[in-house]
C-alpha cells in the first residue's frame, strides 16, 4: 500500500470531538483534518507529535485531509486511520502474503452476515471447502510497563469488538472458519495480549472464542509515511494459550 499523493506533515495541536484534528503546518498555519480513528488512541495523539495526512480530491468532503500516521516520541510509527488496516490485510492477503489464509478462490469484503446484523471485513470461499469469515482490528496501543514490545487490543471498552467475536464463534460452530486478525499497525509492537485491564468482557470473549476453535492471528506490516508493506506475524499471548504456571 503507497500512499499517492504523497502524505504531508505537520504538528498535532489537539483532537477533539473524536474526529477532528487541529495540526500545524511548518509554515505556521493552523488546519483542521478528519481523524477515522474512534478509540483512545493512548499514546498516540500527544500534542506536539507528528502527524501526516493525506489529501482527498473529493469536493464533496467537508474535510479533505485525513491523519494517516503518527510518529511516537520515541520514533515509532502507528499507523491511526483504522480503515488501513482492512485494506492492508486485503492487500496482503490478494499478494500471497499471509501464508495461513492462501488457497481460497474469491475474496469478498463487508459481507452480511450472523444473526446480530454484522457484516464480516473479509470473507474468502472456495467451493472445495469451508469458508472463512476474518474479522479485522487496528492494533496501535503500545504500553511497555511490564514488558518491552507489548500491544494491547482494545484500547478502550468495545461492545462491537465484543459482537464480533460471539459472531464469529456462531460462524465456527456452523461448520465455518473463523480467524481474528489482528493488524498490528505500530513499528513498536513486537507481541500482543487482550487489554484485560481495559476490557475485561472483551479479553473474556476472546479466550472462549479460542476454546471454540476461533483463530487468532497478529500481523505486523511495515509501517512508514510512503505506505505499508508486508513484513511479518507476532506472537500472540493469553492466558489460554500461557502454561498454567505464567498465567
Amino acid at each position: 500500500m503507497i500512499f499517492d499523493p504523497p502524505l504531508q506533515s505537520g504538528l498535532l495541536i489537539s483532537r477533539y470531538k473524536r474526529f477532528l484534528t487541529d495540526v500545524q503546518l511548518d509554515s505556521g498555519e493552523t488546519i483542521t483534518i478528519h481523524c477515522a480513528n474512534t478509540g483512545a488512541m493512548t499514546g498516540c495523539a500527544l500534542p506536539g507529535t507528528r502527524v501526516w495526512y493525506s489529501t482527498s480530491n473529493n469536493p464533496k468532503r467537508k474535510l479533505a485531509h485525513s491523519w494517516e500516521i503518527a510518529e511516537s516520541p520515541a520514533g515509532h510509527f502507528i499507523c491511526v486511520n483504522t480503515a488501513r488496516a482492512n485494506q492492508i490485510a486485503k492487500e496482503l492477503i490478494e499478494q500471497g502474503a499471509l501464508a495461513p489464509l492462501e488457497g481460497y478462490a474469491r475474496l469478498r469484503t463487508e459481507v452480511k452476515y450472523g444473526e446480530e446484523n454484522s457484516r464480516i471485513d473479509l470473507l474468502l470461499e472456495d467451493d472445495d471447502k469451508p469458508s472463512c469469515y476474518i474479522e479485522v482490528k487496528s492494533v496501535t496501543l503500545l504500553d511497555e510497563r511490564d514488558r518491552p514490545g507489548m500491544g494491547y487490543f482494545p484500547d478502550a471498552v468495545t461492545t462491537r469488538g465484543a459482537k464480533h467475536l460471539r459472531e464469529l464463534m456462531a460462524m465456527k460452530a456452523a461448520g465455518h472458519r473463523s480467524v481474528l486478525l489482528f493488524m498490528v499497525l505500530h513499528s513498536g509492537i513486537e507481541r500482543m495480549r487482550p487489554a484485560a485491564h481495559i476490557d475485561p468482557h472483551y479479553s473474556q470473549l476472546v479466550e472462549q472464542a479460542m476454546a471454540a476453535g476461533v483463530e487468532i492471528l497478529c500481523y505486523r506490516p511495515h509501517v512508514g509515511v510512503q505506505g505499508m508493506v508486508a513484513q511479518d506475524f507476532i506472537p500472540f499471548e493469553s492466558d489460554h494459550l500461557l502454561p498454567e504456571g505464567n498465567k
